[in-house]
């Protein structure tokens, strides 16, 4: 069934990763997962997925799941531990004052359990420390647009990407990142070829396979460029002087761009011009932006200077046109909304304004009210390293590893007096440091709204049961609230309740002349939140609008936009001979965030599988780095232990790696161990893509590859570990290799006495086991050598479990294909497949692969990968 009308036993409901907001029907398969296809009907997506939202249904194993709450390792009940959780917040509170503890939250909570979050903390404990893992992606758009617009507004919608003549996708790997609004994109200008896109990002991302231009330029320079853009904006006769009557600001914005040096970007001076001859020629301009802008010292410079250029040009609000910041997280925008920032208030007040304060503490009938801004992550956690913070809670994230310099913030958090966790699994870096473990509700189980990056607020909807005795999260914390004294406050019986309390704030915030305004949505009961569609905001009593400032009105006091003057910086950790390179951080196209949840899908390991360092070809070479050998990456704040992969598509001196792997899938891969916590100062947001590091070989003795059908746990100084369709596999690599293989082997499998078949060789230090229960059945293999083994990996996996042919050869037989290493995700296809399709003459472009393979037809994050095989193809044949 391909339109939009549900199934009968159909939920429709929203995805659980990216910002993007896709909307998805699932129904229940009756083994306690979910099928899962795109909503046709959705205004994100209309019916696309990405590889992970087609593996949701993949994810919902409880074999991990915190199930019960616990104290100190011990399994307890609701009363228990949250009467626990309330006397020693209250205890803190009582001794050092409010400001003595702090709640760490997530931009993966729904937007019912960031009002009750906020709520608690600001207006009844009294403090505002309380900040969100979207510091860390996005804090710095929310500054910008402040700083510019008075409110933090986003002022355009998806369409505007269909709609433009012209996009410049800045700092954003659209392709990896939000693979629908890619496709969106992609679709558009095959429908029409005249359409522009230009890539502006230090590296050559799969984004660039749709760019008409790509600007490699210098890191953390994209202030530089803009403000080179805003000069030619004057100089080219592009400026829009009604629309300038809305603005303050232009000259000293102008003077501050002409300041600095035409070429600091690091960019040709024909590339510079070419572009923006481009952007001044063409009016519907939209240009995205995502953390290459944000993740920097400079990032709230940084999104001023694009606003700046859309501003001068009065390119903003009108259809495919405008500056459009797109989120990482799935409820990234409803925390922003709610308050979720330690510097902000629901419904997009200010929490230094004491009119607003006031506004919401008459609202809520707290008894206080914080006077300032609360601590922001890096600070917050800095606090808690000091000892100022004494109960901690932290919930639906994972800062041990996703903090920068996660050494030093998971041993905060290792000496913090009282810690809670609330999650879904005790298994990560975090919850393992917990006092107290409580069991949350994840996707397919909880009920509640989000908001994605173009102001759509959807509904998320129960498909399952919430397993054991886990909660919703906004139920957790009302009961906390309950048991401090507040019981009045936090009566919430469902989230309609607090959606509704929620949608009555916003307006009297907007009465106040703020932007945010959902109070047509007050009233709805039961039945009407649960019939809610999606809807873009604002939805006043009179209407709504699709976009905001066409109009030149805004959101300051003076009602007018306000262009800021921005000087381009460097960023502030510098290379120096003994950290000469420098690290960019970031995403990969199958993981999302610290893999709790994508890790659990077989086939989303399969693409790439173990952290790695891209380097560039002559860099290897000068430091003798051979290619998937392993290469220790040094800060002055942490190590790694990377897989070494050597591509052109980073620029001599500068290093990439993504930030997903954890103390439970890779110990050494740990990436942000080396990101300092240098922060931009106007946004509290930390510097992820502009460490500073050294590299050098790692010097292993061996490098082995397992297969098993149960759970490994290694033991050697370097390991990553992913599930497979039946089981487990793992990379392995040490300093020293042990005397008897054998006997290593069954150690790490735990099977001490099944049979072995196996081939060693002392002289060249390769060997080959396999381990066989008594039906000859597979139950584990371990092939070692001193160089990187080479062998047909998925081939060994699909044997798991199975009848064993022949598993010491490591290749498929002379009649069975391999297809190789996996391209598509979705569809399981493999490089050798795909490679025999280009070869046999059948397939030319990406289409034809497609119709031959299957490959790229789904959700076509695959796509640009297979436009690379295809043209290395085509070189091949043009030199023969």
């Amino acid at each position: 069934m391909m339109d939009g009308t549900p199934h009968r036993d159909e939920i429709r409901t929203t995805c659980a990763y990216c910002g993007v907001g896709c909307g998805v029907l699932v129904r229940p398969d009756g083994n306690g997962g979910l099928s899962v296809r795109g909503d046709p009907d959705h205004p994100a997506n209309h019916g696309r997925l990405c590889s992970k939202g087609f593996a949701l249904g993949e994810t919902l194993s409880l074999d991990d799941r915190l199930l019960s709450p616990r104290v100190n390792g011990t399994d307890t009940d609701w009363d228990t531990a949250l009467s626990l959780v309330a006397d020693r917040f209250s205890q803190s509170i009582a001794r050092h004052g409010p400001d003595s503890v702090a709640l760490y939250v997530s931009g993966q909570l729904l937007t019912e359990d960031y009002y009750v979050a906020n709520k608690l903390m600001k207006g009844f404990i009294g403090s505002a420390n309380i900040d969100t893992n979207s510091r860390l992606c996005m804090a710095s758009t929310v500054a910008g647009q402040k700083r510019a617009f008075g409110t933090d507004t986003v002022p355009g919608t998806y369409e505007d990407l269909e709609l433009a003549d012209l996009v410049v996708l800045v700092g954003s790997n659209l392709a990896w990142c939000h693979p629908v609004l890619y496709q969106r994109l992609a679709a558009a200008k095959a429908a029409r070829p005249a359409m522009k896109v230009v890539v502006i990002d230090p590296r050559r991302t799969a984004t660039c396979d749709l760019a008409d231009m790509h600007l490699a330029l210098a890191p953390g320079s994209d202030v530089a460029l803009f403000n080179r853009l805003l000069s030619a904006i004057n100089d080219g006769g592009a400026l829009d002087t009604a629309f300038l009557r809305h603005v303050d600001g232009f000259d000293a914005a102008l003077r501050a761009a002409r300041a600095q040096d035409r070429n600091v970007a690091g960019l040709p001076a024909d590339q510079l011009d070419a572009f923006c001859h481009l952007w001044l020629r063409t009016e519907k301009v939209v240009t995205v932006f995502s953390q290459g802008v944000n993740q920097s010292s400079s990032g709230t410079d940084k999104v001023n200077a694009i606003i700046n250029c859309h501003l001068a040009t009065g390119r903003i609000g009108k259809p495919g046109m405008g500056p459009f910041s797109v989120t990482g997280q799935p409820n990234a925008m409803g925390g922003r909304e709610v308050g979720g920032l330690a510097n902000a208030l629901a419904c997009h007040l200010d929490i230094e304004d004491p009119a607003h304060r006031d506004l919401v503490r008459t609202f809520w009938d707290a008894p206080t009210m914080p006077q300032a801004a609360g601590l922001k992550a890096v600070d917050l956690f800095e606090r808690v390293r000091t000892g100022q913070i004494k109960a901690l809670w932290i919930v639906c994230t994972n800062p041990a590893v996703s903090m920068p310099d996660a050494d030093a913030v998971r041993d905060a958090i290792a000496g913090c007096d009282f810690v809670v966790v609330s999650d879904l699994t005790a298994k990560t870096d975090t919850a393992r440091l917990a006092h107290v473990l409580l069991p949350a509700t994840g996707w397919g189980e909880k009920n509640g709204t989000v908001t994605n990056s173009d102001r759509t607020i959807s509904r998320q909807r129960a498909a399952l049961p919430a397993p054991g005795a886990t909660r919703p999260d906004w139920a957790i914390m009302a009961e906390v609230g309950r048991k401090m004294g507040w019981h009045k406050a936090f009566d919430f019986a469902s989230p309609a309740q607090i959606f509704d309390e929620y949608a009555a704030l916003s307006g009297l915030a907007a009465a106040t002349g703020r932007d945010f305004d959902i109070s047509g949505l007050t009233g709805l009961g039961e039945a009407g939140y649960a019939a809610l569609q999606p809807t873009r905001w604002p939805v006043t009593k009179d209407g709504g609008t699709e976009r905001f400032f066409a109009d030149g009105r805004f959101f300051t006091p003076e009602g007018r936009a306000r262009m800021i003057p921005v000087t381009a910086r460097p960023p502030e950790a510098r290379t120096s001979p003994r950290f000469p390179f420098v690290l960019n951080t970031g995403r990969i196209r199958d993981q999302w965030h610290t893999m709790t949840r994508t890790a659990k899908a077989p086939r989303l390991n399969q693409h790439l599988g173990e952290p790695f360092l891209e380097i560039h070809p002559q860099d290897a070479a000068a430091l003798g780095i051979a290619p998937a050998t392993l290469v220790t990456a040094t800060s002055p704040t942490g190590r790694c232990v990377l897989r070494s992969l050597i591509t052109d598509r980073v620029q001599r001196g500068q290093v990439f790696a993504p930030m997903h792997w954890t103390g439970e899938t890779a110990p050494t891969g740990r990436i942000d161990a080396l990101v300092p916590g240098i922060v931009d100062p106007v946004s509290g947001q930390p510097e992820s893509k502009a460490a500073v590091v050294a590299l050098a070989p790692f010097d292993a003795a061996w490098f082995g590859f397992a297969a098993s059908t149960d759970k490994l746990a290694p033991d050697c100084p370097y390991w990553a570990r992913s599930r497979v369709e039946h089981g487990w596999r793992a990379e392995l690599a040490g300093n020293h290799a042990p005397q008897d293989w054998e006997t290593d082997a069954r150690r790490l499998f735990a099977l001490p006495h099944a049979r072995c078949q196996s081939i060693a060789d002392p002289a060249t230090g390769t060997a080959r086991m396999a381990f066989l229960d008594g039906d000859n059945r597979l139950l584990a293999a371990l092939f070692v050598s001193r160089t990187p083994v080479a062998l047909s990996r998925d081939h060994l996996v699909s044997q798991l479990g199975q009848g064993a042919t022949a598993p010491l050869s490591g290749r498929p037989s002379a009649d069975m294909p391999d297809p190789g290493p996996v391209v598509c995700a979705c569809l399981g296809v493999g490089l050798n497949t795909i490679g025999a399709a280009i070869d046999s003459g059948q397939a030319a472009t990406v289409a034809q692969v497609g119709a031959c393979t299957g490959a790229g037809t789904n959700c076509g994050s695959c796509r640009p990968e297979i436009a690379v095989l295809l043209a290395a193809a085509q070189r091949v044949e043009a030199a023969e």
